[in-house]
């Protein structure tokens, strides 16, 4: 019997004219009731991290391949916490294994090849993530060395080299740095003596803010969810609606004075402890999540608002400022919050970074004994 339109009309059926086929019916509803779904309905069955997408560029705040398998962003961001952790999981022992063949090939001291092989890691990991995500990957410099200038910047062009030594060009890497004085001055150097982007990590203060966008680095990451630690801690007030939060306040006055006056730096908000702080920074230009909170974010259906825009920042009553070395120092240290925080992520880090040493060491030494 050759084909016609069922009376449905959304397919070819071989049946009877006059007839109507099932699938064609249920064709005919799925279209209907797609068509008559409002955009604000259409936005409440997306996913919050998909709603998050379409305003910010989400980066993944991890060291562990499957969460950013899972997550499909932009970009990721590591620090010695984060490879500490993922260099202890049994799936990630083959590149620590990697990493200490190259530190023991390479010879010297201990010391030196210990060094050689943290660097190595570090890029291996990096590596790693880069054939996960499109954009770039964060590594960091030791926290060690935050209070020299010339230090960070021949560590940061070694990883730069590892980085090149395999194929991948320094525009899809990131070089994470401590935002003291030192630490933005050797951003600077990087950014303009030898074309190497730089993400400041470890931003406490509006000072440090405004120093980095002088030094024209490439990304600043202040710290929301360490900011909210502190005045949990140290204050009477226990807990904040987002929009009233002090880390989403102190991103949201960053994000508005870079807008307002045309710097080329960009804010992605880092450290959070809830959606609620992600979501009420909606706008912002990137923001790196913990897998924990993009798992959320991604069962998560309520409805995305974008809150931080340029128009709203050329809106706003900041006024510009200027600081050189000594009005940097004084108003970082007017910060009591952004000082204890700064220092206790430098030991913080520092301290995550010498048990990953000592565990190279104890490798190193067991590949030596033929263990």
């Amino acid at each position: 019997m050759p084909s016609s339109s069922c009376a449905a009309r959304s397919r070819r059926c071989d049946i009877p004219p006059g007839l109507t086929c099932f699938l064609c019916i249920k064709g005919s509803q799925s279209l209907l009731i797609m068509s008559s779904v409002s955009p604000d309905k259409r936005r409440k069955m997306e996913s919050a991290l998909n709603q998050l997408k379409k305003h910010t560029v989400v980066v993944a705040d991890t060291g562990d391949f499957n969460a950013i398998d899972e997550y499909k962003p932009q970009d990721a961001t590591t620090n010695p916490s984060l490879i500490l952790a993922a260099a202890k999981m049994p799936a990630y022992q083959h590149l620590l294994d990697q990493a200490i063949k190259y530190g023991i090939a390479k010879g010297g001291t201990e010391e030196e090849q210990v060094a050689n092989t943290m660097d190595k890691l570090f890029v291996t990991f990096g590596l790693e993530i880069l054939k996960k995500v499109p954009g770039r990957v964060s590594t960091e410099v030791d926290a060690r060395l935050s209070f020299d200038k010339d230090e960070m910047v021949a560590k940061a062009l070694r990883l730069i080299a590892l980085y090149e030594e395999a194929g991948i060009s320094k525009e899809r890497v990131l070089i994470k740095l401590s935002s003291t004085w030192e630490g933005i001055q050797a951003g600077k150097d990087l950014e303009e003596k030898h074309g190497v982007h730089c993400n400041m990590t470890l931003l406490f203060s509006f000072a440090q803010a405004v120093a980095c966008a002088e030094a024209q680095v490439t990304l600043i990451s202040p710290f929301v969810g360490r900011i909210f630690d502190w005045y949990k801690e140290n204050t009477d007030r226990k807990s904040y609606e987002p929009h009233e939060d002090p880390g989403v306040l102190s991103v949201t006055k960053i994000f508005n004075y870079y807008k307002k006056y045309g710097y080329s730096t960009v804010v992605m908000g880092a450290s959070f402890r809830n959606t609620g702080q992600v979501k009420a920074l909606t706008g912002c230009d990137l923001l790196t999540i913990s897998p924990g909170l993009l798992a959320e974010l991604s069962e998560d259906h309520s409805t995305i608002t974008k809150m931080l825009t340029a128009e709203k920042a050329k809106a706003c009553d900041l006024e510009k400022i200027h600081l050189d070395e000594k009005a940097f120092r004084w108003q970082h240290n007017e910060d009591r919050m952004a000082v204890e925080k700064l220092s206790d992520g430098i030991r913080k880090f520092a301290a995550d970074a010498i048990k990953l040493e000592t565990m190279i060491k104890e490798k190193i030494l067991n590949v030596k004994n033929g263990q």
